[in-house]
This record gives C-alpha cells, sequence and structure tokens, in this order.
C-alpha cells in the first residue's frame, strides 16, 4: 500500500485529504498538535481499513518530524508528504502596519521552515518511492495583494518558491504547491471572523489533489479549482 505523511490533518482540508486517500487504500501518518481531534481524524480513516499512525505534536519541532517519518518508515516506506499544517501570524488577521513580529515569525516558522525540515526528514525515504510525491498547500494570498493578508502571504508565497526549487533540484519527484481556492475552515474563519459568505467544504476541493497524484503532472503549482474544472 502506498504510505502517506499528512500534516495539519485533524481537521479541514488535512482531514478530507486523509479520510479521501484511506478510502483509495492508502496507509497515513497523521499530524496535528490537538490529540483528541487527531485522534478523531485517525479513527475516520482508520474506518476504511488502512494502517493509520497519529503522533500527535507540532510541526516546528524536530523531534516530532523525525518521529513522523519514522512511522512512515514502519508502515513501509513513503510515497507523498502533503504539508498543509499552517499559521495565519495574527487572529484574526490585521494590516502589516500593525502584525506583531513575532507572529510573522511564527508564520513562518511553521509555513516555511517546518516544510523545509520535514521534507529534508523524509527526502531519503521519498528518493525510494517509484511515485514520491510532495505537496505544499499554498494559498491565493501568496500571489494577490489581499489587504491583511500579508504576513500569511508572504509566508504561502516563501512556500512556493521552495516547493519550485525542490523540484528543480529533485527531478525524479514530483513536488507541487497547490492553491486550494476558498474553503470553510477553522483557518479562515480565524483570519476573517466577520466574513459569513458560504465557501466550499474542503471534502469538496479534496478530488483536485486525488487528480495530481493519479496524471503526476510536472513539479509546479497549481489552483484546485482549475484541477477540479479538468484545466492546470
Amino acid at each position: 500500500m502506498p504510505v502517506a505523511i499528512i500534516t495539519g490533518a485533524s481537521k479541514g482540508l488535512g482531514r478530507a485529504l486523509a479520510e479521501a486517500l484511506a478510502a483509495r487504500g492508502w496507509d497515513l501518518v497523521l499530524d496535528a498538535r490537538g490529540a483528541e481531534a487527531l485522534g478523531e481524524a485517525a479513527a475516520a480513516a482508520a474506518a476504511h481499513g488502512t494502517r493509520v499512525e497519529a503522533p500527535p505534536g507540532d510541526v516546528t519541532d524536530a523531534g516530532h518530524r523525525a518521529d513522523l517519518v519514522a512511522a512512515a518508515r514502519k508502515l513501509g516506506g513513503l510515497d507523498l508528504l502533503v504539508s498543509n499544517a499552517s499559521a495565519l501570524g495574527a487572529e484574526p488577521l490585521v494590516r502589516l502596519a500593525e502584525l506583531p513580529l513575532e507572529g510573522l515569525r511564527r508564520a513562518l516558522e511553521v509555513n516555511v521552515v517546518a516544510t523545509l525540515g520535514l521534507v529534508q526528514e523524509a527526502l531519503p525515504l521519498l528518493r525510494e518511492s517509484h511515485a514520491g510525491a510532495v505537496v505544499a498547500v499554498s494559498s491565493d494570498a501568496a500571489a494577490e495583494a489581499y489587504e491583511t493578508w500579508g504576513g500569511y502571504g508572504a509566508s504561502k508565497a516563501a512556500l512556493d518558491q521552495l516547493a519550485a526549487v525542490f523540484g528543480a533540484e529533485e527531478p525524479e519527484l514530483r513536488v507541487w504547491a497547490v492553491d486550494p481556492g476558498d474553503m470553510a475552515t477553522d483557518l479562515y474563519a480565524a483570519a476573517v471572523p466577520d466574513d459569513d459568505d458560504p465557501r466550499p467544504e474542503p471534502a469538496g476541493v479534496a478530488p483536485a489533489f486525488l487528480r495530481l497524484l493519479e496524471e503526476r503532472p510536472a513539479s509546479g503549482r497549481y489552483a484546485a479549482p482549475a484541477l477540479l474544472e479538468g484545466r492546470r
């Protein structure tokens, strides 16, 4: 069975991806800070008959990242790493003039530094896979100038560049930065608590990621809405 690590898997897009992959026979290593919610997500994935390891922890902790990769090795290897865990930098979001520098540091640490650290840790297993792939969950805020989204957007722009360079340096792997588009998630609610506009559920976005795994296009940046429409 193929094996995937998914960070930020206790809810939202991470949990939706975990259940979608489990339904297709993937074994999983799931990560999140909250043990209770992570346990619930792991149980939902395991209900599909797949093996699931779910050590709670913070992806900024090098020891925890090593534990995630060790869990994948225990399951037989690693074919996919999904870097989905994210930090906003401020909740709710604020203009750059008011953004606490510590919040920006946290966003960069979670969204960029921890992703690089986990990919570095996992790289030997990914290279051994016949179809190794990395998915970095990005945002349209990485490419568009939205007021109050500056710190988060800057971190995701850095993540996009990291993914692009990894794709160039590791031609045997697939490295995709994916903008999932608008979704109804706790992260978005924390970012903009006054926005009551309806947004798609993460489960409806997961098929875009599955398309990447099925078709394995070249490394690069992709938008989930276009993938869902059959475009790239």
